[in-house]
């Protein structure tokens, strides 16, 4: 493959940051090369210049901020830096297409995605009006999505986070591009649905020829389809070569501590833990919703999210529930907290049944269980400062203000950071670091049960286990209780006792963890493990060498 020109080169390109930036540049002095054919995975954590790299391939910095001030991108011959705007969007979807991280938001919410795909053929003029509509059907066959034309009628919300990815890539491929660019295509979804879109990916690249310049932070998706692998920090590439060589023999110590940060996917040996009583019973749990109707009339009906679940959670003992989105893990999480209603069933937090409580009964308990939220931005109150966000719960129950934030700043060295950070807003922190102050928060209230929703999906693998690292040792430190919802297997592994599988809105498999995960009884469970990206990659005699190594970058 090395052998042939490339059809993509990059030479010595740098991207410039605004004045008062953390650094000059976002991206400096770098050189990569894509192949025809081939799969080039970049690889790095959030902030080290690969998505701006790649977005500079296609003229999509957000100028004059961020522009590029030195170096080359040849594209077929031509240097993409110097071509005419014309030119360039010329470029745009026929040489090379992109398909972005976040396709709800890529796509246009007042569009059919059928009319999306078809508007790249009408603006680069490619086939006769009445051809476009079978072309764009075909294709969304070709991307194996079920009923192609139910699909194209359908606006993005109408159908899933796959659907829409699946999609995406339809619309990439329809001028059938000799380069495609993926910037994290799989990183918000389920195990099974990103093995899917992987095959997809790989299976179009080998039908058509397409160089895959592939952007992402994780390493068992590198496993699964790099042919070579680029590591970025801070901008620069620091680390090039086949998958093979980096995966098992990685040279530069920014990528060893990468790999490191990796969870192996075997559970780590666990003393039997000693008898405990139940601090959480859960029994009998079921919710539906309703959808559809509302003010644009149509027919409404209920959708059972939660079945009949229940499950026992000891002190200090860390259940996780697992299963692809859909499947009713977040209601379950929600119902815990009482943000949902349950329809039916108990939840026994010690020995008191908070299903039937009413508000006023419910408040004095509340805070004896507390939430860990998804998404560490839209979780914290823009407009408040962090030593008020925590504090407020506290105050509310009676605390006086003083003690309140005095706590608040002892909860943030608690979770690793500086207690000055209590005077500053929740935007000026990293993903990580706000992840942190939604732990601080959920503690202010000294529950017994800790609920963490998906706490560490949209962290990069070194973060991911700073905080996982520290919930542990938050556990053990106050001998908290844990329900920790994820579709991680990897994660789910390493900090989990024991594990409930849901799908459909119902429990299929429970169990200890390392039983689980040694000999998986229902279907269901055994083709999630078999979805986990990477699997076949074992770096668990890497890891051990390089643990010393430590976290690639503070959170």
């Amino acid at each position: 493959m090395s052998e042939r020109a490339p059809i993509l080169r990059i030479e010595g390109l740098h991207v410039r940051l605004p004045a008062g930036a953390d650094r000059p540049y976002a991206v400096e002095d770098a050189n990569l090369e894509l192949h025809p054919g081939e799969t080039l995975c970049v690889v790095g954590e959030s902030g080290s210049g690969k998505s701006l790299t790649a977005r500079a391939v296609l003229g999509l910095l957000p100028a004059p901020h961020v522009v590029v001030s030195a170096g080359r991108i040849v594209f077929a011959g031509q240097d993409l830096l110097q071509v005419p705007a014309d030119e360039l969007r010329r470029v745009r979807g026929a040489g090379i297409a992109m398909v972005f991280q976040e396709p709800m938001s890529a796509l246009n919410p007042l569009m059919t995605i059928g009319a999306q795909i078809e508007e790249v053929l009408q603006v680069h003029g490619a086939l006769a009006p009445r051809e476009r509509g079978a072309c764009v059907l075909a294709l969304l066959e070709d991307v194996h999505l079920p009923d192609p034309a139910r699909i194209a009628r359908a606006y993005p919300h109408q159908i899933s986070g796959g659907q829409r990815q699946r999609a995406m890539i339809a619309m990439a491929l329809i001028l059938e591009p000799k380069v495609l660019i993926a910037d994290e295509p799989t990183t918000a979804l389920d195990v099974t649905t990103q093995a899917q879109i992987l095959r997809l990916v790989r299976e179009l690249q080998q039908k058509r020829g397409t160089a895959v310049l592939f952007i992402t932070h994780d390493f068992g998706v590198v496993a699964d389809i790099a042919d070579r692998v680029a590591v970025m920090r801070h901008g620069r590439v620091v680390e090039t070569g086949t998958a093979e060589h980096v995966l098992t023999q990685p040279e530069h110590p920014y990528t060893r501590a990468l790999i490191a940060a990796v969870p192996p996917l075997a559970p780590p040996a666990r003393q039997p833990a000693p008898p405990a009583p139940d601090c959480l019973a859960v029994s009998g749990l079921s919710k539906s919703f309703q959808v559809g109707g509302g003010w644009l009339g149509g027919q409404r009906k209920a959708v059972q999210a939660v079945r009949d679940v229940g499950f026992r959670l000891k002190r200090g003992e860390t259940l996780g529930i697992v299963g692809e989105s859909g499947s009713g893990k977040s209601t379950v999480a929600r119902c815990l907290v009482r943000l949902v209603e349950p329809d039916a069933g108990e939840i026994a937090l010690g020995g008191v049944d908070l299903v039937p409580l009413p508000a006023r009964r419910l408040r004095p308990l509340r805070k004896r269980i507390q939430m860990v939220f998804q998404d560490p931005f839209g979780s914290l109150n823009p407009r408040y400062r962090v030593g008020r966000i925590i504090a407020e719960g506290p105050i509310v129950n009676g605390v006086p203000n003083h003690a309140a934030f005095a706590r608040a700043r002892e909860l943030l060295e608690l979770v690793g950071l500086d207690a000055r950070a209590a005077d500053r807003f929740p935007h000026e922190f990293s993903g990580g670091q706000r992840q942190r102050i939604g732990i601080a928060r959920a503690l202010a209230l000294e529950p017994e049960v800790l609920v963490a929703d998906e706490p560490v999906s949209a962290l990069d693998v070194s973060v991911q286990a700073q905080v996982l690292e520290l919930l542990a040792s938050i556990r053990d430190r106050l001998q908290l209780s844990m329900v920790f919802i994820t579709h991680d297997l990897r994660v789910a592994a390493q900090v989990c006792d024991r594990i409930a599988v849901m799908q459909r809105g119902e429990v299929v498999e429970y169990g200890p963890t390392t039983a689980v995960f040694a000999s998986p009884s229902h279907p269901y469970t055994r083709e999630l493990m078999d979805s986990i990206p990477g699997r076949a990659w074992s770096h668990g005699a890497t890891s051990a060498a390089l643990v010393q190594t430590g976290p690639a970058t503070p959170a």
